[in-house]
């Protein structure tokens, strides 16, 4: 389970390494070319109902931690979803993994819920 750290917030927001690994992509791409945007999920169902959203600006601090030491293959398709939902009004939704079999290698630079959720 991979982890965001945001602002000052003293609630870190758990992700699943793969998730975080495509979310993490969309996001820096955005931050790097100084856009503003949410990002939204629904929470997983050992958490109170509902969805929270967060607003990231380039310059709110912001941290991405991985349990698993590799990076996985990256699936193209989940990035351009994510990042098509990211220039849109409602920002990213974090949606589920649409397989296919066009993967990304990462380098050293390189409508269901993911889990994810808040401590």
């Amino acid at each position: 389970m991979g982890t965001i750290y945001y602002g000052g917030s003293a609630t870190p927001i758990h992700i699943e390494d793969r998730a975080l690994a495509h979310l993490k992509v969309v996001i820096a791409t955005k931050l790097r070319r100084g856009e503003s945007f949410t990002v939204s999920w629904q929470h997983p169902d050992d958490q109170p109902r509902g969805r929270s959203t967060i607003w990231l600006n380039p310059s709110i601090p912001l941290r991405f931690v991985f349990d698993e030491p590799e990076a996985p293959e990256l699936n193209r398709k989940w990035i351009e979803d994510l990042a098509n939902s990211a220039n849109s009004s409602g920002g990213i939704m974090l949606v589920a993994e649409h397989f296919d079999t066009d993967a990304l290698e990462v380098g050293d630079n390189a409508p269901q819920v993911v889990d994810i959720h808040e401590d």
